[in-house]
């Protein structure tokens, strides 16, 4: 090799030697974990003056905390969304009530803070030692930046334990930023386990993410509370219920109480439908009988009293969304019970728009407690569920009354395609559905002593008429029409053809009502409802007896 190559040869060897050298420094590099700190405030997102960031268990909020010196307050759709939705926001008197199981309070609320209520630019927040008072949480507060960490979620939490001191990171990998340091033996809540890395939260308000082989295997831990909160009491029967409500329209239909009911058998309680809300300044209708009741009590009935919001001349939403118009509601549907004799009242409210469903729930919660101070047991009345009805909060109202009735009935009604009223698969799904929400024990399978009968003109007009039992039996035999057991609805089915039309029929006889009552032994529910007396044939109590038991 020449003296002139040689230059050439080094600055080679010095470029490959570099270049290796620089290639291991950036593997190396890559397996350093960063020891740079997350910025809590872009973590935790920039506060205004007086706010604090909101961490609920496992998640961060988009809504803020306000502190005021010492106190801390938490706007109201977050304790109702997520910790407790019992502060009922009464905004015509500018009041918090809260409905315990045997008491209504309320706390006025203030233009500033050191209240229990602070009602700062048009928006409600609740003082967090109030929130603690009926509500079982842990929070902390923390500074720089100011923020809010409440935990409530205290039974079959899954968990981790840290194996040794180490790190919580804002995102998985060793080089995404550290959000705060953690020693050894600390619990922390898991989120979501990964292959390396696991997401989990801190109790104080972290959520981030640890390495996998630096926490134990996953753990189930239920903390120890000492939170003690009033519980409801229940006013129940000890024997299955067969409730039969009676449709009395008038003073006068009072009066064929013994006729309308000589022929039941199995029957222990009777719901007449007597009350009715008749303004919006929650005045209701009466037409009760201390009479009736008397003669039901005779029988061996109890007698719960039907109240309904079904005349045309109210708006359900602004009586119940009236503090003064629901409680003269409920007042005078108490004296009313209390004044014949009642044993219980039945709530009877349908078609409820969204928008009710919170007032409906506080006219519940309130009624309840005064049905229970006089003993009268109070029941509520569903459709099945069904996603447009989901603000009904069957969990809720199973939580504050004694019964939740399951109407499981008008599957199909006027305005529908024509079928059934209550096909067997379309109530033993509602009964389903309503389980999730309701303890079985205390819901009631509510059952049909009706049909409809279907029409349809060559013209494709359809129209349909509800007609009882026995009607029903003879339109089959006067138009000489063949029924056949239909498995698919589990009730027999008919169709005939006059009058320039088509006629169908899905019939609820004694075959169909048992299938239906079975379900009641099948799910272990508290009893079973009929709609209504007078619609049903001679034999049809002996069956709902016999299935009942």
């Amino acid at each position: 090799m020449t003296k002139k190559h040689m230059p050439v040869l080094v600055v080679g060897l010095l470029i490959v030697l570099v270049a290796l050298i620089g290639g291991a420094a950036y593997g190396i590099n890559k397996l350093i974990p960063t020891r740079k700190q997350m910025n809590l405030s872009d973590y935790y997102g920039q506060n205004e003056e007086g706010e604090a960031a909101l961490i609920l268990g496992t998640e961060k909020l988009e809504q803020k905390a306000l502190i005021s010196g010492d106190d801390v307050y938490l706007p109201i759709d977050v304790v109702d969304g997520y910790l407790n939705q019992r502060y009922y926001w009464d905004s015509e008197d500018k009041k918090i009530l809260y409905a315990t199981p045997s008491s209504l309070t309320e706390e006025a609320a203030s233009d500033s803070a050191g209240g229990m209520v602070w009602l700062k630019d048009d928006s409600v927040y609740l003082k967090l030692d109030y929130v603690k008072k009926y509500t079982d949480i842990d929070a902390y507060i923390y500074k720089d930046p100011d923020r809010i960490a409440i935990q409530n979620k205290f039974k079959n939490v899954q968990t981790v334990t840290t194996k040794k001191d180490t790190v919580i990171r804002y995102r998985g990998g060793i080089k995404s930023e550290i959000l705060t340091e953690i020693p050894k033996n600390t619990v922390l809540r898991l989120i979501n386990e990964g292959e390396d890395w696991n997401q989990v939260a801190t109790e104080d308000g972290y959520i981030g993410y640890i390495q996998k082989k630096r926490v134990s295997a996953a753990d189930t831990t239920t903390y120890e509370r000492d939170f003690q909160s009033e519980t409801y009491t229940y006013l129940t029967m000890d024997e299955p219920v067969n409730l039969v409500w009676h449709q009395t329209t008038s003073t006068e239909a009072n009066s064929y109480f013994a006729d309308a009911a000589q022929n039941m058998t199995g029957v222990n309680v009777i719901s007449p439908t007597w009350f009715s809300v008749a303004d919006n300044s929650g005045n209701i209708t009466n037409i009760a009988s201390g009479d009736y009741v008397m003669q039901a009590h005779a029988k061996g009935l109890k007698v719960w009293g039907l109240v309904d919001n079904f005349s045309e001349n109210i708006s359900t939403m602004t009586v119940l969304s009236s503090t003064g118009a629901r409680q003269n509601l409920e007042n005078q549907l108490i004296t009313s019970a209390l004044k014949v004799g009642l044993d219980g009242i039945n709530i009877d409210f349908e078609s409820l728009s969204e928008d009710v469903g919170i007032h409906f729930l506080q006219f519940l919660r309130e009624l309840s407690i005064q049905c229970h101070e006089n003993n009268l047991v109070l029941s509520v009345d569903n459709p099945v569920p069904e996603n447009f009805t989901s603000h009904y909060d069957r969990a809720e109202q199973g939580k504050v009354t004694d019964y939740v009735i399951i109407m499981g009935y008008d599957e199909h009604y006027v305005g529908s395609e024509a079928g059934s009223v209550a096909s067997l698969p379309w109530v033993e799904q509602g009964v389903k559905d309503t389980l999730t929400e309701v303890p079985a024990e205390r819901t009631i399978l509510a059952v049909p002593f009706y049909t409809r009968l279907w029409k349809t003109t060559d013209g494709g007009a359809l129209t349909s008429e509800a007609i009882g039992m026995d009607q029903a039996q003879k339109v089959i035999a006067d138009n000489g029409a063949e029924t056949y057991w239909d498995k698919t609805t589990s009730q027999n089915y008919g169709t005939y053809e006059g009058d320039g039309a088509t006629y169908q029929i899905w019939l609820e006889d004694s075959k169909s009502i048992a299938e239906k009552v079975k379900l009641i032994s099948k799910y272990k529910l508290a009893g079973v409802a009929e709609w209504k007396l007078g619609f049903e044939n001679s034999g049809i109590w002996q069956t709902i007896t016999e299935n009942l038991s």
